[in-house]
């Protein structure tokens, strides 16, 4: 079984873990052991006991001033205007005080030596800089939108494209980054759903891991290695009413086993940093939580490196209405479990009176320093503050032909063929004249997205155009107009539709790129409609009316609504925003040189009023399946269906895949066991191609409500034209827990349903069922 089969105990920790027993019932303690899932300590390699290390840590603690150990709590910002990196009036002498522990927003290692001079020549103690950065999805090479990788269900290529960023970020004096975001989010109205992995729990907890893999590798001593950091802790994703930095209300129980599990996974696969939340959780801001930061991370799990505010989050708790000045901001932030405080110096500012008048504990200080002195420590930094700003190294690492070739077949991996009919695509040999008309058909800054790190916008992202031109054969004539407009403020014009349908008109194929701009998804990007803004839809309107084939690519960092293109036009691929390498992607998907193998890691609704929608919703008491057709008293919409657009895991390929009914190695396991479920896949169609087999199970009755299915593991197989693989999952009762009516976690005995199929909403056949025995 490949690394991809994730449902053997290292993949189910995750969820089997994610939820600890800090507020369990009395009834918790007796229950039976078999049923009880401990909770294991984290233990990554980094975090392994050092006494060289601990009495380096030591005596340099008993020669910090208050000031000294403050200033290694506090992370200020450079900036990277038009002409070069600058830093902020004052933020050179605070450096040179010994006031700033560490420094974001700086890169190439000319810059970032320049500032680690400043501290370690400058200062008394020498004690080096630590350099982070938002190294999301690339560094210089830019890959795909996190949600894009996610469409791959490719672990591999996810880990190889953190593994790339590393390296990228590394060669120009990069320390840390602010990644991977985990937060699980079911709104696409919401627009950092574009950072995530999408709606689920499991696909999130192995893509969490991955990504921490890829970043770290396997020795944070290594020059090409890095701090990673799971963000945004916790339920970030939850903002009501999609809503970016708003109020989160859910029960501990959602918390626990939807939005902690992600990053359960992350600790586990010893990631060394956590950053705090913007949102607050039960009342609380999360800079502020305790319940988060020291009950949940440091106690049940035993998270062991260091936490990172977001952006001046302690700030943020006095407009939240939980502090009544930043002093206490500062004092609540510190005695929560905040290490570091990121950009608001509300702990440099205001800490050591915190201390001097008795609210902050001397020995909490330390504690947060040495976390963050650890981790300078295991990077090498003392013995060699220099190690990371290597000009030679810089210059012979960024955008090197493999990274480059990588971020191509991953941006090819991630995109998803939602409708082929007629078999509109692969586009025919004998399209002589092939049209790509709309906003993105040619923008090289949408191409890479938000959260491009150090990415060039301008010059290296190979267009949709470029890359159909690129690759159509001698004789065929590839000809581009913009057409129409996806900013909101053109709604209604018609600017540019006559250009677009006089080339359509003469054309063979049409290529309609459209979407959202790059900066529609992102950080503080959220919409009230999912529809293609701008005048987008009325120019494909026309498009279709030409009576000439349309293919739609649509590129975007959330799910759009597009029900009208469903009905409408005869293919459509999502392509996300691809990366560096983006347009040359979507010309070996279009012209069938890969067969699109993307599944959807978030549902599409039919429409915004749909929203929040999950594939792992809970049944009412009056499911819509129980009323006859057209029953009113029935959970459902006067005006759509219930069903979404797309379903979670969707995903066509230019070949097509046949399931064998599941089978079981048995019909019930007990405390102990396991059952293995398994299916014979068949490529029917005459293309090799790969497919995301999906494992799905029901917990048919629960001491509280059980989802319709869950995710419970998946593996990515290739297949040539004719040939079957038997896939296998193995499943223990581990797999199986949640969080109780008594707020304990573990499993319950009952029955289950279990499907292979190849989406959420394709059971390939009657689900099998077996039985949990007490």
């Amino acid at each position: 079984m490949t690394r991809s089969a994730r449902v053997l105990l290292a993949g189910a920790a995750a969820l089997a873990f994610a939820s600890g027993t800090a507020h369990a019932s009395a009834a918790a303690a007796q229950t039976s052991p078999q049923t009880q899932v401990p909770v294991a300590p984290a233990e990554p390699d980094w975090a392994r006991p050092d006494a060289q290390m601990d009495a380096f840590i030591d005596d340099l603690l008993a020669r910090m001033t208050l000031q000294e150990k403050i200033g290694q709590l506090t992370l200020l910002t450079s900036d990277w205007e038009s002409t070069g990196p600058t830093m902020r009036e004052g933020y050179k002498q605070d450096i040179a005080a010994g006031r700033v522990g560490a420094i974001f927003n700086a890169y190439t290692a000319a810059y970032t030596r320049e500032l680690q001079e400043m501290a370690v020549e400058g200062t008394r103690l020498k004690i080096p800089l630590l350099f982070g950065y938002d190294v999301i999805h690339g560094h210089r090479t830019i890959f795909p939108i996190s949600l894009g990788e996610a469409a791959s269900w490719d672990l591999d290529a996810i880990e190889t494209s953190a593994r790339v960023s590393a390296q990228e970020a590394t060669a120009e004096g990069i320390h840390w980054t602010f990644s991977p975001m985990v937060d699980v989010s079911r709104d696409a109205r919401w627009g950092r759903m574009s950072e995530g992995a999408g709606e689920d729990v499991f696909l999130g907890s192995e893509i969490a891991r991955a990504r921490v893999r890829g970043y770290q590798g396997e020795d944070l001593g290594a020059v090409d290695t890095m701090l990673a950091t799971a963000k945004h802790f916790a339920a970030y994703g939850a903002a009501q009413a999609g809503r970016d930095y708003h109020t989160v209300d859910i029960s501990e129980r959602t918390l626990r086993d939807v939005y902690l599990p992600p990053f359960k996974a992350a600790v586990d696969e010893g990631v060394a940093t956590f950053m705090t939340a913007f949102n607050e959780y039960d009342g609380v801001p999360a800079s502020g939580s305790k319940f988060l930061l020291t009950d949940v991370l440091r106690h049940e799990w035993g998270f062991d490196g260091f936490v990172v505010t977001d952006y001046t989050s302690i700030n943020e708790m006095v407009p939240h209405g939980y502090s009544r000045d930043l002093a206490q901001a500062g004092e609540q932030a510190l005695n929560a479990g905040v290490d570091m405080d990121m950009q608001g110096a509300v702990f440099m500012e205001n800490l050591a009176r915190s201390v001097e008048e008795g609210r902050v504990d001397t020995a909490k200080i330390d504690r947060a320093v040495r976390r963050v002195l650890e981790m300078k420590y295991r990077l090498g930094l003392f013995d060699d503050p220099y190690r990371y700003v290597d000009a030679a190294r810089e210059k012979a690492t960024l955008y090197k032909p493999e990274f480059l070739e990588a971020a191509r077949d991953v941006a090819r991996k991630s995109m998803v063929l939602l409708k082929n009919e007629g078999n509109v695509l692969p586009l025919a040999a004998d399209a002589g004249r092939i049209a790509v008309i709309g906003p993105l058909a040619d923008s090289k800054a949408d191409m890479i997205g938000s959260w491009a790190a150090g990415g060039d916008r301008e010059t290296r992202p190979v267009t949709v155009f470029e890359g159909i031109a690129a690759r159509a054969g001698n004789g065929v004539s590839v000809e581009h107009a913009k057409g129409a407009s996806y900013e909101f403020a053109d709604a209604g014009k018609t600017d540019g539709f006559a250009e677009a349908l006089a080339l359509a008109e003469r054309s063979d194929v049409i290529v309609a790129a459209m979407g959202e701009k790059w900066d529609m998804t992102g950080e503080a990007a959220s919409r009230t409609t999912l529809d293609l803004p701008g005048n987008q839809q009325a120019l494909l309107e026309a498009l279709v009316a030409t009576g000439k084939p349309v293919v739609l690519v649509l590129l975007s960092g959330r799910p759009n609504a597009i029900a009208w293109a469903d009905e409408n036009v005869p293919a459509i691929l999502h392509a996300w925003y691809p990366g560096t390498q983006g347009g040359h992607a979507v010309a070996d998907v279009l012209f069938g040189d890969y067969n699109p193998s993307g599944k959807l890691p978030v549902t599409f609704p039919r429409n915004v009023g749909q929203v929040p929608i999950h594939y792992d919703m809970k049944n009412t008491g009056r499911p819509i399946e129980l009323g006859a057709p057209g029953a009113k008293y029935v959970s459902r919409y006067l005006d759509t269906p219930n069903d979404p657009l797309y379903r979670f895991g969707y995903g066509l390929s230019y070949t097509t895949f046949a399931y064998s009914p599941a089978t079981l190695s048995a019909a019930s396991m007990g405390p102990g066991g396991s059952i293995t479920a398994s299916a014979t896949i068949t490529n029917t169609g005459d293309r090799a191609g790969e497919e995301v087999v999906q494992l799905y199970v029901r917990d048919l009755v629960g001491s509280v409500t059980r989802p319709v299915q869950e995710l419970k593991g998946f593996e990515k197989i290739m297949l040539e034209p004719g040939e079957s693989r038997t896939v296998s999952f193995t499943l223990t009762p581990r797999d199986l827990a949640f969080t109780r009516a008594d707020m304990s976690h573990g499993w319950e005995p009952g029955e289950f349903q279990l499907w292979i199929a190849p989406s959420s909403g394709a059971k390939a056949s009657t689900p099998v069922t077996f039985t949990l025995t007490e």
